[in-house]
């Protein structure tokens, strides 16, 4: 469900993005390659090129992460993080702007687990219920978060207990959501 709510998500912000080109215009880097930049064999460093999300060819391994933390992520959480390399996406939901938070190559999504990891740690030290990031929002210190035990998707400030219920679940919200132009 949450792949196929993905993609439906990805299309509508593909169509989106072609008529609000800067959303997916980004300075290249080749010291941060991605599958996602567009075209990029006489680009030089800092030239703005294009992007597209791109599926990725083999599903991410939370093997590692599952073992060190002795959990297991929601099924949910493993599919939003795996299916696509992409950068950062703005996007709108009936609770606020947001920004979908993706993994632009392979050292960006080892850096993400390791973001995980320490907040995954942060709310057990707190005991507060284990959630995993996947948007930041228009609020300073708020995030949009998945609740690990229900996959909730919940509004939570950073360091606090969730502070409310934005989606049943991450397909739904998903569903929820279209594409934005950043403010």
């Amino acid at each position: 469900m949450v792949n196929q709510a993905l993609d439906d998500f990805m299309a509508r912000f593909v169509a989106f993005s072609a008529d609000h080109c800067e959303l997916t215009s980004i300075e290249f880097d080749p010291d941060w390659p991605s599958v996602c930049y567009q075209a990029t064999e006489n680009s030089q460093s800092g030239d703005l090129v294009s992007w597209q999300p791109k599926v990725r060819e083999h599903a991410a391994d939370f093997d590692a992460l599952n073992d060190a933390l002795d959990i297991e992520l929601h099924p949910s959480l493993v599919q939003f993080y795996s299916r696509y390399w992409s950068d950062n996406i703005v996007a709108k939901h009936p609770s606020g702007k947001l920004q979908i938070l993706q993994a632009w190559n392979a050292e960006d999504f080892d850096r993400l687990q390791q973001n995980i990891v320490g907040h995954i740690l942060m709310k057990r030290r707190l005991r507060q219920p284990e959630t995993v990031f996947i948007a930041l929002t228009d609020e300073e210190d708020f995030i949009l978060s998945v609740e690990n035990q229900t996959g909730a998707v919940m509004l939570e400030q950073v360091g606090l207990q969730p502070k409310e219920q934005i989606s049943a679940n991450l397909a739904t919200f998903l569903t929820e959501i279209e594409p934005a132009v950043a403010d």
